[in-house]
């Protein structure tokens, strides 16, 4: 039950940021291009939390976590005062409604970005390539693999984890001849 509610927990905390971003682009840019943005919402539903600022956006975070949006003045959605009607949507050029639309999606493209650049920079844990349980007359038993040892070489490059030997060895299938491991016992000598 309980990786069941860290799951859910961590699904809804991602899908926020994803939405929060998307919508944030769509928001910035309308903005910048002087549409009236009158709420911006993170979810669906009844808000939990709302606040205003000086330009009369509402920013809400609302019950139901599955979504969001950014609501901008517009003609077709009801009466505009002749005063707003310059900063409604619909009223605004081409261009700039497909820059208003294209931005959530332009928002998300730049998040992927900083997460694949966070994530080149901090690395992603592998695991070390340590023998398991070796069947017999297999061909890591033929090779002299034993339970427990700890791959570091092969053909005299290191290796650091299971991906990295898959490869060495895939970048060898078709040759004919003999592949040199250098391994580490389990007690912490290594050996070729």
């Amino acid at each position: 039950m309980f990786d069941f509610a860290w799951n859910l927990g961590a699904f809804i905390v991602a899908l926020g940021v994803l939405v929060t971003f998307h919508e944030f682009g769509h928001f910035w840019v309308a903005r910048r291009l002087g549409v009236k943005v009158l709420r911006f919402s993170v979810g669906f539903g009844r808000p939990l939390w709302m606040r205003r600022d000086r330009q009369g956006t509402e920013y809400t975070i609302s019950m139901i976590p599955l979504g969001g949006y950014v609501k901008m003045l517009d003609e077709r959605e009801g009466q505009v005062p002749e005063e707003e009607a310059a900063a409604a949507f619909n009223r605004q050029a081409l261009w700039r409604r497909t820059a208003i639309v294209a931005a959530g999606p332009a928002a998300n493209f730049l998040l992927a970005i900083v997460f694949y650049g966070v994530s080149y920079m901090i690395g992603v844990p592998a695991l070390k390539p340590v023998v398991g349980e070796i069947t017999p007359d297999s061909i890591a038993a033929r090779a002299g693999l034993e339970d427990g040892q700890e791959i570091l070489t092969i053909d005299g490059k290191p290796v650091r984890s299971w991906q990295e030997v898959n490869f060495a060895l895939v970048s060898r299938i078709g040759d004919a001849g003999r592949i040199d491991f250098g391994i580490r016992q389990p007690g912490g000598t290594a050996t070729t």
